[in-house]
This record gives C-alpha cells, structure tokens and sequence, in this order.
C-alpha cells in the first residue's frame, strides 16, 4: 500500500500538469454537413468534399474547444476535429533538409488558447421597418445569439473568455544544432498562453479594440507608443481591468532575472514594449515577455547542465535518471526537451490569427487580424490581392542592419567580416535569437519585433512563413509566384522548398509553410498572377544545371 502512494501522487501531478496546457491543439473545430463524415458514401449525390475519413472525427464536448451553433442554419451539421496539417485546402508544410547532415528547422501550427485580439465587427445602424420580414429575422439571430453566449456574442471556443479559435504558426531555424528549435517548437506557445494568463489579458471582443496600425519593436519611440499606449479601458461589464502594479512585477522581476543571470548588455535592457509606467497589457506586451522568458527558461537549463557536464558522479548516473518511471516520487524535469548543455540557439517567427466571430480566417467574406513575433532572420510574407505584391512583414535581424547595427556597437567589440562579405558578431550571423550563451552579454537578445494588421476580407490571398534556407537564394516576390501557380496550399509549399533546393548553391535546411487566407481563390488575379518573375525563375532552373555557365 504504502508503495503504491507516490506514484499515485506523481500520476496526479503528470496529470494536472498535462491539463494545465491541454489548452494548445494541433487541430480546429468547426461545423460540417453530417453527410461529411462519410465521405465514402454509396450515394453517387454526395457532397464530393475529397475530406478523408481519418481527417474528420466528431468532436467530444469537454475535450477542447467548440464553435457556436450555425445561426440562422438549417441544415443538419455536426461539430467536427479536423488535423490542421491534414488540412491541405488550408495549411501546407514542406521541410528539406538540403544538404546538411541533418535538419536543425522546426514548426508548429494549431490553435492557441489566448483572449482574442480581433478588431470587433462594426455596428450595424441601419434599420428595416419594424414589421418587415428582415426586421424579424434579425431579432430572431439577436436571441439565438444572446442564448448561445449570454453576452450577444457568437463563440467558438469553450474558454474562460469564450472567443472564437486563434491559430497560431510558427517557424524556427536551429543553430548549432536542433535542440533550441525543438525546444521552440514545444513550449513556446505554452509559455504565449501562461504569460496572458498572468497579465490578466482582456479579450479585445468585450472591451475596445487595440490599435490597428502595423507597429514594430525595433523602431523606439514609435513602436513604444503605438504598442504599449494602444489598449483602452474595457467596456461595462467585461473582464475588470488588470492591476497595473501587477503587470509591473511581472516586467521588474523578468528584467532583473536577466541582469543578474546574464549581465552585460541586460543591466540597462528594456524592451519598448514594456511602457514606464505600464499601461493596460496588450497582446504586443505578452509576446515580448513571453519570448523573452522562453529565452531565459532555456539559458538557465543550460547553465544547471553546464555545471553537470564536468560531474563525474553524474556522468555516471543512469541515462533515464531524470525518467518519471525510474524515479516515480519525483516530478520529470519542467524542460524535458533539454537533454544537454547546448551552445547554439535558434531564430523565431511566429504568427498569430484572430476573428472576430466563429467564421473562420480563411472565408472570403470574415475579417481577421493577424500578429507577428519575430527574431532573427526566418520570413513572413502575405499575399496581397489587388496587385500581386509579396508584403515582408520582418525584417533580418543582422549586424549589417542599422538599427541592429547602432544597437549593438556600443556593447561589441567589433563585427568580423567573413569570407562571404557577410557581417557576424562572435560568429553569428543573427544579432536576435534565443539560445546563443555565450554572446548574450554583447546584445544578442529574444527581444522580438512585433507587427500587428488588421486583414480586410479576402484582402490577402495567403501567408507564407520560410527559413532562412529559403530566403537565401529565393526572393520574396518568387516565393509569392510559386504559390500562386498552386493549386493548394501545400503544394505551394511543396514548390516553394523544391525551388529553393533546385537554385541554392549552399543547399541549406529549408523550410515553408503556407496559409490560406480569404483571397485565396482570387490569388493570380493582380499582377499577372505568377508571371512577373516566371522567367527569370525558369532561367535561374536552367543556369542551376549548368554548372559551367554559374562558373563564368
């Protein structure tokens, strides 16, 4: 009996702490004809949806979120899991390892459990006469949607905020090794939903929205006024305004972790997102902190495996010493990912995706607005419709930039130019990233550059989020052009990743993700579709199997 108790209590702890981050799923929730879930139907009538069976489940209440009823909605539909990636209509991936040993790109791409940060629908002040078929409509949607939600609202999500879904992609490119992308990959959006949980975040759904301009973290005074300053009181009734002493903590203690782990350049750091005093937290305020702790949480996994490397009674220990099964009383480390000390590190973006009611982003007619972190030199791009243009939405974080370049001379002895003509500080060719030890004290930070816009519907055709291996010998408009030629989002990655290892002279890990976004259908209508840089594109094909031609 007595033996039985600690594994007892570290199942409840195992369990408990599974459930503390059950709220991340890599799969969306949405309404389907009930015909659907047969797509094998006998019935030669059927909805011809090409959905696979293993790709549509019913979804049991309890287990995540769930979208409101379809208002005004007569036909018989039922509530459905979808895998995102298996989702090809709407989500690509493609990964190459090129030519390396082996491949140090990660991803991610699901739903995220965070107060949404949509800009709210628009009141509608027309009004049909009083007795009018269309006046009884509408007052019959008011109702359904005053009972489903209880505050006017259509959801999508059994949350304690009750908001529609937020997706969440991201792209990291491992230095060094893959251990500090793994890492990323794991945990950083567990760490995006603790930080808004702590800062008390506020739906922008039941208060005011925040502002709509695109803004940056780099970019001083500006971005500290546009990010920090943006947020307003919430509306009656709503979620009560978090404690500004509290959010002030928050930032103090962050910041003094760093500058008493780390020193150097962190002894006078202050990210813009962080306003003296704090205002309201926005959803730009927990990014930064968020990337910023990560960031920490690995640096300081790092320092406790450091001092083990050179313990010859620890070297001696069993390899899964640190394995719940081998020691049951005690709880498995909080950074299961980190096996090893690890000198690399990795870069980040992320892409964050919010509507403002239960249809999702992708429709043509559903606004959305969507956030970017970003630290380092991984990509995202949109697809604008009305001109066909590639629109970068980061910027590469190198010590050839200027304002990374007057960031950091002040604390860097010097930039070392290498055989390529590329500028490195200590090596590295980022002068943002997570990981990196041992140049933290001359200014390689986390901190990561915030973009918030507001997507009109169907005013971008898609997303695409690559590394470095891709931007490196593909320009931002030919990757744009690749996917437009597509017929779906995942063969557009699929080209995207096979043109970059065709033309690259490095063949470097390569990675991209697509995104459909509301103007996908219309996505070759401006400029010419893929034919601005067809040509070329076809020419650099031929110089790439000619090796003497590239030689003269």
């Amino acid at each position: 009996m007595h033996g039985s108790t600690p594994i007892r209590a570290s199942r409840t702890l195992k369990k408990s702490h599974a459930n503390f981050y059950r709220a991340f799923h890599d799969y969306f929730v949405t309404h389907l004809p009930s015909s659907s879930l047969h797509p094998d139907s006998r019935s030669s009538s059927g909805p011809h949806h090409q959905l696979p069976r293993s790709a549509s489940k019913p979804h049991t209440p309890g287990e995540g979120p769930s979208p409101a009823p379809l208002l005004g909605g007569t036909r018989d539909t039922t509530v459905v899991r979808i895998p995102l990636r298996s989702a090809k209509h709407h989500f690509g991936v493609s990964v190459s390892r090129g030519t390396r040993p082996y491949n140090e790109d990660t991803y991610q791409a699901g739903v995220i459990e965070v107060p949404a940060f949509a800009k709210p629908r628009p009141l509608n002040l027309t009004r049909a006469p009083a007795n009018s078929p269309l006046e009884a409509y509408r007052a019959k949607q008011r109702e359904e949607q005053e009972k489903d939600s209880g505050d006017g609202e259509g959801t999508s999500a059994e949350s304690a905020s009750g908001d529609p879904q937020v997706f969440y992609f991201g792209v990291f490119d491992g230095h060094g090794g893959s251990e500090c992308s793994d890492y990323l990959r794991e945990t950083l959006h567990e760490t995006i939903e603790e930080t808004a949980r702590k800062y008390d975040l506020v739906s922008t759904l039941k208060g005011k929205p925040q502002t709509a301009a695109i803004v940056s973290s780099s970019s001083s005074k500006e971005a500290a006024k546009d990010t920090a300053g943006s947020a307003t009181e919430p509306a009656k009734g709503s979620m009560p305004e978090p404690s500004i002493s509290k959010a002030s903590t928050l930032q103090n203690n962050l910041l003094n972790s760093w500058k008493t782990t780390v020193g150097g350049y962190f002894r006078r750091f202050k990210p813009t997102a962080f306003a003296s005093p704090p205002e309201t937290p926005t959803t730009s305020t927990v990014l930064t902190h968020a990337f910023l702790q990560e960031d920490l949480s690995f640096l300081l996994a790092q320092l406790r495996l450091s001092t083990h490397d050179t313990d010859p009674v620890r070297s001696d220990a069993p390899l899964n010493a640190n394995d719940s099964l081998y020691s049951p009383t005690h709880f498995p480390s909080s950074d299961p990912q980190v096996k090893k000390s690890f000198k690399g590190g990795s870069t980040a973006s992320i892409a964050l995706l919010s509507t403002p009611t239960p249809t999702p982003f992708w429709h043509p007619s559903t606004p959305s607005t969507l956030y970017t972190a970003h630290c380092g030199d991984t990509r995202i791009l949109l697809s604008r419709v009305s001109d066909g243009a590639a629109v970068p939405l980061t910027t590469n974080h190198h010590p050839s930039t200027p304002s990374e370049s007057e960031r950091l001379r002040r604390w860097a002895a010097s930039f070392v130019t290498d055989s390529f003509g590329e500028e490195r500080m200590s090596g590295l060719a980022n002068t943002r990233a997570f990981g990196d030890m041992s140049s933290k004290r001359m200014g390689v930070s986390a901190e990561p550059e915030i973009r918030r816009i507001d997507l009109n519907p169907s005013e971008y055709a898609f997303m695409v989020l690559v590394s470095d291996g891709v931007t490196g010998s593909v320009g931002d408009q030919e990757i744009v052009d690749l996917v437009k030629e597509s017929k779906t989002p995942e063969i557009g990655a699929r080209e995207v990743v096979g043109f970059a290892n065709e033309v690259s002279v490095e063949g470097d890990n390569a990675t991209a993700l697509v995104v459909r976004l509301g103007g996908w259908e219309r996505r070759s209508e401006g400029g010419g579709g893929g034919m601005g840089t067809r040509e070329a594109r076809e020419w650099r094909k031929r110089e790439a199997v000619d090796p003497r031609g590239r030689m003269t």
